[in-house]
């Protein structure tokens, strides 16, 4: 067993059932894990004596429109600086309430970071110090990364789709 398969079956085993389903695309453990509880579950990996998953790489947003319940995804990428290890965990909200626990406790680098998660697809962060837009005009009333809108105007009769490859 490698270093890396090591450290993705420890993560599992310190996840235990709070890993609602795993893969591992691209070789990065992809890790499902609940929207409740976010802020201990990722404690739990930053504070592992062998994981020490301490940096935070990424925060962002994904929208599945066609996933009922589970529109939006917020997808946590962490990095353990002494394994050279990473590992991506996905919290499913329903759009209805996009709301989960800020990070900002954890990493302080997630503010500006949920800020934008925040700014393009209106995910709400629970005891965030500062939640406003960080990028669009304060008065947008959408979130302008969700595939809510039609990528282009079905009304035109001016294309001819030979020239686009349909």
């Amino acid at each position: 067993m490698s270093n890396q398969e090591m450290l993705a079956q420890t993560a599992l085993e310190v996840l235990g059932d709070k890993a609602l389903s795993s893969h591992s695309p691209y070789g990065l453990l992809t890790v499902e894990v609940p929207a409740e509880g976010i802020v201990e579950t990722v404690r739990s990996l930053v504070e592992h004596p062998v994981l020490r998953m301490g940096f935070l790489t990424d925060l962002c947003a994904v929208h599945y429109p066609d996933d009922p319940g589970r529109e939006i995804a917020v997808v946590y990428h962490l990095h353990s600086l002494p394994n050279n290890f990473r590992l991506r965990l996905k919290a499913f909200l329903p759009i209805a309430n996009p709301a989960i626990d800020t990070m900002t406790p954890l990493f302080s680098a997630a503010n500006w970071m949920e800020r934008e998660t925040y700014d393009f697809y209106g995910v709400q962060f629970t005891g965030h110090p500062d939640l406003r837009r960080i990028l669009n005009v304060d008065h947008m009333d959408y979130f302008p990364l969700r595939k809510e809108y039609a990528l282009e105007d079905e009304t035109r009769d001016d294309k001819d789709d030979r020239f686009f490859g349909r």
